[in-house]
């Protein structure tokens, strides 16, 4: 990170392995490679993978969730952790969320990991850095 970027995540997110990122939120796109990835993870063909654990929301793939909400791969944590998708190893850090500083004060609310008491502009600066590597 450049020197000119005081924060770190570390200064804005500690997972706490709450779970609540894997439950709801409009479900976890997965792209060919998360569906690959997680093929050989659980020894089975990525169109087995699509057939059984995603769904279809506007024409791409989401990992499906159980009635309850949560992820498919939930159990207490993620049964597909070494493979998780690349969404999920990015949260909290996605577009959705560095978009806005009002949508990451909202998903503060849900998720214990994710720092309400950061400095707002600090906050904005790391955002904004983080969606110029996003983009790049």
């Amino acid at each position: 990170m450049p020197s000119d970027t005081p924060m770190r995540a570390s200064d804005l997110f500690a997972c706490t392995q709450c779970g609540e990122c894997c439950k709801g939120y409009g479900g976890t796109y997965v792209s060919e490679a998360d569906i690959n990835a997680i093929g050989r993870y659980l020894n089975l063909t990525a169109a087995m993978v699509r057939s059984r654990y995603c769904t279809l929301s506007g024409g791409k793939p989401l990992l499906a969730q159980r009635p309850d909400g949560y992820c498919i791969f939930w159990e207490q944590n993620c049964t597909i952790h070494p493979v998780k998708p690349r969404m999920c190893r990015r949260w909290p850090f996605i577009p959705g969320l560095l978009a806005d500083i009002g949508n990451w004060r909202t998903m503060a609310d849900a998720c214990p990991g994710i720092r309400r008491d950061a400095d707002e502009t600090a906050l904005r600066q790391y955002l904004r850095y983080t969606l110029e590597l996003e983009n790049q």
